[in-house]
This record gives C-alpha cells, structure tokens and sequence, in this order.
C-alpha cells in the first residue's frame, strides 16, 4: 500500500471496508484479468463479444455443440495454463485469517482454489470437467480436451483469439468439419461443467451463498460489473439485511446505487485493504490490551 497513492476518499472507502469486515466476497472476471483471461464486459459494462450460446442452444442444436466445442478446443489451454493472479493470492490470505468467511465467484476457472482458497462456491461450475447429460458421468476436461485433439487434427491455434470462458472465435467455415466427443460410458452428450446464459444454478449452491452471507458482516464485490442477477442478487439481499456493500471495480456496476464503489483495479485494491487489515487488527489488539492493563 505504501506505493499506492490515495485520494481522502479512497483512504476513506478502504478504512470503512477494512473496519467491516469479516465480509463475504463475490467475485467475477476482473479478478482474473491479470492472468490474461479476458473480460465480458469493458468498462461501460458493454458486452465485448459475440453472442455467447445458450443453454438451450447447446441441447438443441448439434452444430452449436460443433461450434462449442471446436472453440473450445481452442480456449482451454489458455485457462488451463493460467496462474493466480495477485487478487487470488491475497484472497487465499484473506481467508486464512479470517477476513473473509467465504468467496462467491462467477468465474469458471478455478484459479480461486489454485490459490489456496478453502470456501469456495462455485456459482457457474466449473470448466475443468465435463458431465455427460444421460449417464451424469464426470470427465475431466484434459482427458476431453486429448479426444478433441485426436479427432479435430485439422484445427490450429491460429484460426482464433482468445474468449474469457475458456473457449475462442471459431469462423462459421471451421464449425461443419468439428468432430464432437461423446461419453464413453453411454455414448450420451458431454456438457462443460458450467451453466451457460438461460441455464439454471443449482439451488444448493445458490443457498450456501446465502447462508454466508448471512454469517458475514458485508459484502465485497470485486471484479463483477453484476450485469447478470445470479451475482446482483447477493447485493440485493445484503441491502435487506443491512450489510453494508462494497464494490471494488474500475468500471460501471449495476449496483452503484446501493454500495460504497471503489474505482480500482481488483489486484490494487485487495492487496491495499489485506495491508489495511492488518494494521486495523494490531491498532485493535494495542486498544483491547491498553484497557486490559488499566
């Protein structure tokens, strides 16, 4: 925090966030930025991308499982390979001395428990794994990722750039010619392990946000320009049970209006409020043993 130069009311937003917490984080994909995963959204909260397929595209349609899958073949190596960014680290540290209490991400990468993070609610699945539809037999999406390999030997790394959620642009010339997979165990489809736009999150992981949430002292959102309702809905229930909430994103939210906005980068902002923690905590233990020797 010592190179960081901060405004009063910057130094004022990281002294209420560091006083609040023990807090339960939700994250989205500007925590994983730096990894050199990309982000849906720039900074006006404006979808950068093409349309993403749906849910009910995916089990409809066998050229957009075609389309899926081909870039896919593509993507993954890019989140596979990608390494914990500095947010990650020092949410891995937040947690260990009780900081946070849990984490919410609606990222599918993983990269939260790479870092060494324990409580973790995988709000959109995740993109290490694949589960056949018929027979719900998990694959692990290396062994996958070797099947596409094998029977797709005509696609190159140079037909695409790179997407956010572990896929790329494919041209609609390529999709026709992508060989797709299928479950070894009962020849069934295979889905990523994540729940695409239209799709349903289970109730129980949505439940034990929820519940941690409630046994938090506020919300801190980082990275989430909370477009989509499954993240936004955490501010809306923090609001209810009057927590406070705490945005730290360098961009437009859909909940500015209800929270505290800290206009930073999610590496910057976490490494200044686990600095300001700490120093919160010795000022804290100094007060309660000044009282306990009068």
């Amino acid at each position: 925090m010592d190179n960081l130069l901060l405004c009063d009311p910057d130094r004022k937003c990281l002294n209420e966030i560091a006083e609040a917490l023990p807090a339960l984080v939700l994250t989205g994909a500007g925590v994983s930025v730096a990894t050199g995963i990309p982000t849906y959204r720039n900074e006006a909260g404006t979808w950068l991308r093409s349309d993403p397929i749906t849910h009910q595209e995916f089990l409809k349609d066998p050229r957009q499982r075609q389309r899926y899958w081909g870039r896919s073949l593509l993507g993954w190596p890019a989140v596979r390979d990608a390494r914990p960014a500095t947010a990650h680290r020092i949410l891995a540290q937040m947690e260990a001395i009780g900081a946070i209490t849990h984490i919410v991400t609606q990222n599918v990468d993983r990269l939260h428990q790479r870092a060494g993070s324990a409580k973790v609610t995988d709000l959109h699945g995740r993109l290490d794994r694949a589960v056949c539809l018929d027979c719900k037999t998990f694959i692990s999406r290396d062994q996958l990722q070797s099947d596409l390999l094998r029977l797709n030997p005509g696609i190159t790394r140079t037909t695409v750039s790179a997407r956010p959620d572990g896929d790329a642009d494919l041209a609609d010339g390529i999709v026709d010619s992508v060989t797709v997979p299928c479950c070894k165990q009962c020849k069934g489809t295979l889905m990523p392990d994540v729940v695409f736009f239209g799709g349903s999150i289970p109730n129980e992981r949505v439940l034990e946000g929820k519940l941690a949430l409630e046994r938090a002292r506020c919300l801190l959102v980082v990275g989430s320009s909370l477009q989509v309702y499954s993240g936004y809905r955490f501010c809306k229930w923090a609001r209810d049970s009057n927590k406070p909430i705490f945005l730290i994103n360098p961009g437009l939210t859909r909940a500015d209006d209800m929270a505290t906005k800290w206009r930073i980068d999610a590496d910057s902002g976490l490494q200044a409020i686990f600095e300001r923690y700490c120093e919160h905590r010795k000022e804290q233990n100094l007060k309660e043993q000044g009282i306990n020797s009068a």
